[in-house]
């Protein structure tokens, strides 16, 4: 990354997959996506996005993940009905959520081996599988 050009990758990223590079999905998607993979909620990024001056409403940052997810760019991690991750690493892999902290680590994806998967209802495909191994007690955060 040039320092004249602050939001270059960010740019390309967006324009790569398909989206506009509003004010908003610029300074968004430079927070995710300048640092190497992470996982955050949208209430986090969005106290992320205040601390360094961007103005943005909750709102908008909940719109912006979910186009991101869409577009390809994160991947959406569902733990229960009340706590939604957004994941920078699209790749095959899967999760340990250490239950006390809250955090989110990556496990590799061929590290698991899914087996005895039945068979999908006619009509549908399997389009991936999420594993996600809770954990209780203290682990250091990766991310």
């Amino acid at each position: 990354m040039t320092q004249d050009r602050p939001y270059s990758q960010t740019l390309a990223r967006l324009r790569e997959a398909g989206l506009r590079p509003t004010r908003q999905r610029l300074a968004l998607g430079r927070l995710l996506f300048d640092g190497g993979d992470r996982h955050v909620t949208a209430e986090a990024l969005h106290d992320e996005a205040q601390t360094v001056g961007v103005s943005v409403s909750l709102a908008t940052v909940y719109n912006t993940l979910h186009q991101f997810t869409e577009a390809g760019l994160l991947r959406e991690v569902v733990l229960d009905s009340a706590r939604t991750y957004f994941d920078t690493n699209t790749s095959d892999h899967h999760h340990f959520f250490i239950e006390n902290s809250g955090a989110l680590m990556d496990i590799d994806g061929d590290r698991i081996a899914i087996s005895g998967l039945p068979e999908a209802p006619e009509g549908t495909n399997v389009a991936r599988v999420d594993v996600i191994v809770r954990l209780q007690g203290a682990a250091r955060h990766s991310g």
